[in-house]
């Protein structure tokens, strides 16, 4: 499957591969859901095949590491393959267990591939493990390290890799995939899609999946209008649901980002500062959001209060 602006990316990933030396450690980076785990294994497969030898679909040379499962108990239901809860973060255990594993040789040729997906999700004391592997890569041994957030990585981690940037994808492009990918969505629920995703067909085909258009709808009108009596903000908690995961979390500031951004172009010069100060503060809360552990109704109103903030004042101008 071929993903819409990959190109730039596949051809310096290729020029690397086909030149001289390899570099030992990538950085995929861009926003979430604009297929950087498909190019990551797309491209280890490149990486490990060799010319007259088998390439199995499950690679022994390609070793993938991501949330685990959150405890024992998710543990088991993952083995049960029924649905379970992800922890939060890539735990040290993991890169400690992958370092073990790198003291061997590759499996069926000369080179090993490891995808972490995403390495951002990594505290401090993973990361700086993970460090010692990217100072001195093993023989033959490359990493693909996928950042939603390319400015959580450690610093130190950043310089040892190349980036490979995947840009947004333009909106007609992100209608046409919903064209295809949603097809019984509304014209009305693509558009609000398409606003909230920001150029992530990913986050778009969630946020149909989601169904967030009465959401989208309600913040849209307390920005436009405020919330004086509260009583927006509690159909938009009665929306998001009673215990919304944290997928609907995220793509609901998202959303709110989307109907900040909107109102920017509009926004009066002396408005300007309040208005990037609540963007700001929903900035602040998607970078929480995926490893914090709010409470879902106090999220709701906090992002509800954002933006009643947007409003026109409606107290009478003095004179």
């Amino acid at each position: 499957m071929s993903y819409i602006g990959h190109e730039d990316a596949w051809q310096a990933w290729r020029r690397a591969l086909g030149g001289e030396r390899m570099h030992h450690a990538w950085i995929l980076s861009g926003r979430r859901g604009v297929g950087k785990s498909a190019f990551a294994m797309a491209a280890a497969r490149e990486l490990v095949g060799e010319p007259g030898v088998p390439q199995p679909a499950d690679h022994p040379d390609i070793l993938y590491l991501s949330h685990p499962a959150k405890n024992d108990q998710e543990a088991r239901k993952q083995a049960e393959g029924k649905p379970f809860e992800l922890a939060r973060n890539i735990k040290i255990e993991q890169i400690r267990r992958l370092q073990q594993r790198l003291t061997t040789r590759p499996t069926l040729g000369a080179r090993r591939a490891v995808i972490i997906d995403p390495a951002d999700d990594m505290e401090t004391p993973t990361a700086n493990a993970l460090l010692k592997s990217l100072e001195e890569p093993p023989q033959g041994t490359y990493f693909l390290l996928i950042a939603h957030r390319i400015g959580r990585l450690l610093p130190t981690i950043r310089s040892r890799c190349r980036v490979l940037a995947f840009p947004r994808v333009p909106d007609t492009e992100m209608e046409a995939v919903l064209a295809r990918e949603a097809p019984a969505a509304s014209a009305e629920m693509r558009a609000a899609a398409i606003a909230a995703a920001s150029g992530s067909p990913g986050a778009a085909i969630d946020f149909v999946q989601l169904d967030l258009g009465k959401i989208h709808a309600l913040m849209r009108q307390i920005a436009g209008e405020g919330d004086p009596d509260f009583a927006l903000r509690g159909r938009l908690a009665a929306a998001m649901g009673t215990r919304p995961d944290r997928k609907r979390q995220l793509a609901a500031i998202e959303l709110a980002r989307s109907v900040v951004a909107a109102r920017m172009p509009s926004v009066a010069p002396r408005d300007i500062p309040a208005m990037t100060g609540i963007h700001a503060d929903l900035v602040r809360l998607a970078a929480q959001a995926p490893t914090a552990n709010f409470d879902a109704g106090l999220l709701v109103m906090e992002i509800g209060t954002l933006l009643a903030g947007l409003a026109p004042s409606r107290a009478p101008a003095n004179g």
